[in-house]
């Protein structure tokens, strides 16, 4: 018997895997969908690289802060991925849901860029939308 840790979001990982297809093609940018410990979906990157693999300890802080991250210039690169896989966090937006901090949408860039408006307000669209279907 194996027995795996609960996540609500992950209970919501082929919706989520559909949302970051769709982000990834309309805006050309590498997009997954967290919950508090691993990325449950990803598109735009190998999956083998990115799936099922353990979040940052700086996107971690992120996600609890409940505050909306966007990468400015010149600022300290945030690692995506507690395995430094050369990943880092460009634009986040906390998934809440019933008040709870359940995981994060997250643009991800492999050169450090930051990203603009359109990509920052579709990760605050999405990850409120995440959140409203974990309610139901």
């Amino acid at each position: 018997m194996i027995f795996k840790k609960y996540s609500p979001v992950g209970e919501l990982s082929l919706f989520a895997a559909q949302m970051c297809d769709t982000l990834s093609k309309t805006t050309g940018c590498a997009c997954a969908v967290t919950d508090r410990d691993t990325v449950i979906a990803v598109s735009g990157l190998p999956k083998r690289e990115v799936l099922d693999k353990r979040i940052s300890e700086d996107l971690e802080r992120i996600i609890e802060s409940r505050l909306m991250y966007q990468m400015k210039s010149g600022e300290r690169k945030l690692q995506a991925l507690s395995d430094s896989a050369g990943y880092f966090v460009s634009v986040a937006a906390p998934i809440l849901a019933e008040g709870d901090v359940s995981g994060s949408v997250v643009f991800l860039t492999s050169d450090a860029s930051p990203m603009g408006e359109t990509e920052y307000k579709l990760a605050q669209t999405v990850a409120g939308f995440l959140g409203k279907q974990m309610e139901s």
